[in-house]
């Protein structure tokens, strides 16, 4: 099992100089991968409930941004040589699917190998709303993206025809040096999420889901594996946490029902006190060398 981040960065505290020497920092330490989120755009007011807060509320700071995750991750690549980059997620139900595939086969041409491509159908129709997005039918036009995106950095002469999107027979290179193509992870805790990434997916991303929580939707996930003709060889399961001091003893638990990767929050950004922020990583790197 491996160590990653999960670190949405934020503007104005993310600058340059911190995230060449959080990427270069997390390569000395053997942490294996920096996740990154994406929100195009933030409200003053959401009717929208945020997931992510057992209250709701989506709350960020006055003045802040999270970065675009393309410039951000092509930014990474460039002053990182091992570590793997995730979005973590990408709303792709607002995003156009041909742009998404072109951009995100191109960071994986330009890493070398090292993007893990997570996708999620969103929770603000406010910020579908902004880019002009339908919320309505998300997950299944989700499915289609994802089609087109297979097509995409798959076929020498890709295409696609359905309900939601028309691709015309096309060329999109360069294609992902990752074969075939950019591990896919989908995101989400539904019947619906776990469908799709049994479908579609290279593995599922979930979020504060204990051990035993995990380990049942890890049997749901198989069932819907084996209903597509597949088994978890080679399924990625990813699990993320907002937990700062989550359980040194979940570790291993984590790594006995199928865990592959567990991500640690890290969202105290700035350089004053990257490496004392990021020793309260080290424990859980220890845990893990330990196994």
């Amino acid at each position: 099992m491996r160590i990653g981040l999960f670190t949405p960065l934020r503007s104005p505290v993310a600058t340059p100089e911190f995230l060449t020497e959080l990427g270069r920092s997390c390569e000395e330490r053997g942490i294996a991968s920096l996740w990154l989120g994406e929100h195009v755009v933030t409200f003053p007011e959401y009717q929208s409930r945020y997931p992510g807060n057992p209250d709701g509320v989506f709350r960020f700071p006055a003045g802040s941004g999270l970065l675009d995750m393309v410039a951000s991750i092509g930014f990474l690549a460039a002053v990182t040589t091992t570590l793997r980059l995730g979005t973590g997620i990408c709303i792709l139900p607002q995003n156009n699917p041909v742009y998404v595939a072109k951009e995100y086969a191109t960071l994986d041409f330009l890493s070398k190998g090292r993007l893990d491509f997570g996708v999620g159908v969103g929770w603000s129709w406010e910020e579908f709303e902004a880019c002009g997005a339908p919320w309505e039918r998300r997950g299944a036009r989700c499915d289609e993206y994802l089609q087109v995106i297979h097509s995409l950095w798959r076929d020498e002469v890709s295409s696609f025809h359905g309900e939601f999107y028309n691709l015309p027979d096309c060329y999109c290179y360069p294609k992902p040096v990752q074969a075939p193509m950019v591990p896919i992870t989908v995101g989400g805790h539904s019947a619906a999420a776990l469908k799709r990434a049994a479908k579609y997916g290279h593995g599922w991303y979930g979020i504060n889901a204990d051990p035993d929580e995990t380990a049942a939707i890890i049997a749901r996930i198989d069932g819907y594996l084996a209903a597509e003709g597949r088994t978890r060889e080679g399924f990625k399961i990813v699990m993320g946490t907002s937990a700062e001091a989550l359980p040194i003893e979940w570790i291993d638990r984590y790594a006995e029902i199928g865990v592959d990767e567990v991500l640690m929050p890290f969202l105290r950004q700035g350089t004053k006190h990257l490496e004392s922020n990021l020793d309260t990583v080290t424990p859980y790197l220890e845990a893990v060398r330990s196994n």
